[in-house]
């Protein structure tokens, strides 16, 4: 109660500030806005869509702006025609979203921030819903919210999507409920043609193989590459920290039966702020959180481990193959999110007596 009490009071305080720092500020049609993962990085469909456009003769008047958190991560950017970068949650980003005709984001948007009638939000979202989402959780154990909490806030979402992308028919359906889409009117907002991003997986070349692992140190080896992106716990939450990842695979194993033939591009979930010590695994076991794009790590990899991560979804484009490593499947579908269909039936698997 008194945390619930707490949000409403930032929320209504966020809310006034905003109104006050955009007052009077006009839509400007040829302004579009980007942000992904909350300014986090620079990936997913919100990059592949302002690529497309940074390409395009119609869009050459059109001024993008790029939300960050970390701008200097990003100045090269700048060197893109008509491109600016804001810090995300400054005031000078909530001028720029107020000016904005277009929304391109692929995460939820501050709860206070909404868009007038004139203007047109973009959610492309950034998966394949395995887990339950929103309005569709039966259970939840997360350390930082309730599930009365998570679908209010969904519904509050809802009610700002203009258009809301999927990458296929099952994706719509579980969109449409997750944010009970149907109750306000909004089912027809989606735009069912395939995410963006993914088109990279089908015209990449092997000079973007070759770049990826020179940027990573790896462009010398021989050995065949593990892609290992795990997805966070809700309940593995530490005050001041965030959300952390405990070690749940053996690399010093792994590494005493692989280490000769593999290395293991390790890929935490973006959720994660702990760190992880790869100096104990050096030359077996790679950092790549600070890699924006997961494409990149797609293509150069020859083996997908992961857990209830999308990430296989998109991987499989490639029909290379994916271990799934879901140590605690029994906790995770009966007791945290769960899921959308029975993995256990449903997921394909190698069909041998030893799996």
């Amino acid at each position: 109660m008194f945390r619930n009490m707490i949000r409403k009071s930032i929320y209504v305080y966020r809310l006034l500030v905003f109104k006050i720092q955009t007052l009077g500020i006009k839509v400007d049609e040829k302004f579009i806005i980007f942000s992904v993962y909350g300014g986090n990085s620079y990936a997913c469909s919100p990059k592949a869509i302002y690529e497309y456009m940074l390409k395009e003769k119609k869009f050459q008047d059109y001024t993008f702006i790029w939300a960050f958190k970390d701008i200097n991560k990003h100045k090269e950017l700048e060197q893109n025609k008509n491109t600016i970068l804001v810090k995300q949650g400054s005031r000078q980003y909530k001028k720029y979203i107020a000016k904005a005709k277009y929304w391109i984001f692929n995460y939820k948007i501050a709860e206070y921030i909404y868009p007038k009638k004139s203007q047109i939000f973009v959610q492309c979202w950034h998966g394949t819903p395995l887990k339950r989402l929103g309005c569709d959780l039966i259970h939840f154990d997360n350390a930082l919210n309730t599930i009365k909490g998570i679908k209010k806030r969904y519904h509050i979402e809802a009610k700002k999507f203009t258009y809301f992308l999927s990458p296929s028919k099952f994706a719509t359906e579980k969109f449409i409920s997750a944010w009970s889409l149907k109750e306000i009117g909004k089912e027809n907002i989606m735009i069912e043609e395939g995410y963006p991003r993914n088109d990279f997986l089908y015209t990449y070349t092997e000079q973007d193989v070759q770049n990826i692992k020179q940027k990573l140190g790896i462009e010398k080896t021989n050995k065949k590459i593990i892609l290992y992106a795990p997805t966070y716990r809700g309940n593995q939450h530490e005050s001041g920290v965030g959300y952390v990842y405990k070690e749940e695979v053996n690399f010093e194993k792994m590494q005493e039966i692989l280490g000769n033939d593999y290395i293991i591009l390790f890929r935490p979930h973006y959720f994660i702020a702990n760190v992880f010590n790869f100096e104990k695994y050096k030359d077996f076991v790679y950092d790549v959180s600070n890699i924006d794009d997961i494409n990149e790590l797609y293509i150069i990899a020859d083996i997908l481990i992961t857990d209830y991560s999308s990430v296989f979804f998109d991987y499989a484009n490639l029909k290379k193959p994916i271990i799934f490593h879901m140590y605690d499947l029994e906790h995770y579908r009966d007791e945290s999110n769960g899921f959308y269909f029975n993995i256990e039936e449903e997921l394909p698997r190698k069909n041998n007596k030893n799996r």
